[in-house]
């Protein structure tokens, strides 16, 4: 059998890798991932090598006007901006916000890793199977005092069998074919968030920093991110070996960075009190929890066009 995975927005599976702003340069629209290896050996034959190795040292972005030609010469990789205004928040940002997350790629290509696929499938599986009693059972559990280190280790073993009698083994995913690198781009995110109004209302704002926990109002005033992500469209395709799985040759699924914790969590429903008591037992959600604000009050948001657009890593997965 085979599986066929469309982006229905802005995909970015990627291996952990980030491009820092000494590994590129931008230029006309584009991120240009610099090949350092021939750069070097380029260098090495003349008394340049040394100012260059200082200046990767000492400098948060290459200075263009010293080292602008690598951009054209010595790029491994030409990523187009999703926008032609990118280019301008780009020059704006401070180095620590250009640090770029890459799309998993072998020598062939960019591909999905099928146990990206998997894992997306895993916490929806658990989170069709589970049942209100266990999410209250559990929520008992963390009031006992002690931290929990795998909050949902007990759902998922109560869902989905012990390790030796795990469902998920009814079914293997591949990874995908490469895609063309075309399939590729740069795009802007800013971080959306709930602000509480007068009256007990709610607006929306736009994260900024390094002003703390600031928040502005139009988005152009949020700090952008950028993010190499597959377009919407691009189709990723590989073997996919199953026994009974599922009865739906469709379904769509959000996975990969910047999709939230839409992808991550078993209970989408947080207004359940059982769900919010466990929430408070974790370190990274407690003071969200205690706020009294909806859970969760931030979404990352894909710009398109300049203007916020979507929600990133939601696709759609066909098998047959």
């Amino acid at each position: 059998m085979r599986y066929r995975l469309t982006c229905l927005t802005p995909v970015l599976v990627g291996d952990g890798s980030r491009l820092s702003p000494v590994d590129y340069m931008v230029w006309k629209d584009h991120v240009n991932v610099l090949n350092q290896r021939r750069i070097f050996r380029l260098l090495a034959k003349g008394p340049r090598l040394e100012n260059y190795l200082m200046q990767i040292k000492r400098a948060e972005k290459l200075d263009f006007a010293s080292w602008g030609g690598f951009a054209q010469n010595f790029a491994g990789r030409r990523i187009p901006f999703e926008h032609p205004s990118s280019t301008g928040y780009w020059e704006r940002l401070r180095a620590e916000h250009l640090h770029i997350p890459t799309f998993a790629s072998g020598p062939a290509g960019p591909y999905l890793p099928g146990s990206a696929l998997k894992g997306a499938l895993r916490t929806a599986l658990v989170a069709s199977r589970i049942k209100p009693e266990a999410l209250d059972r559990a929520a008992a559990q963390a009031g006992e005092g002690r931290p929990w280190r795998r909050p949902a280790e007990s759902l998922e073993r109560d869902a989905l069998g012990s390790s030796g009698r795990d469902r998920m083994r009814m079914f293997g995913v591949a990874d995908s074919s490469c895609v063309e690198t075309a399939s590729m781009k740069v795009y802007l995110l800013r971080t959306a968030t709930l602000v509480a109004r007068d009256g007990g209302k709610f607006g929306l704002g736009w994260k900024q920093s390094p002003r703390g926990h600031a928040e502005a109002r139009r988005p152009e005033d949020g700090t952008p991110e950028f993010a190499e992500m597959a377009a919407p469209d691009t189709c990723f395709e590989g073997n996919w070996r199953e026994a009974g799985f599922s009865n739906d040759s469709e379904t769509t699924a959000a996975l990969g960075w910047g999709s939230g914790l839409v992808s991550k969590t078993l209970a989408p429903d947080t207004t359940q009190e059982s769900y919010r008591q466990m929430l408070r037992t974790t370190g990274i959600y407690d003071r969200a929890i205690r706020s009294g604000m909806p859970f969760p009050k931030t979404r990352r948001i894909v710009f398109l066009g300049n203007q916020p657009a979507a929600v990133a890593g939601w696709a759609l997965l066909e098998v047959g």
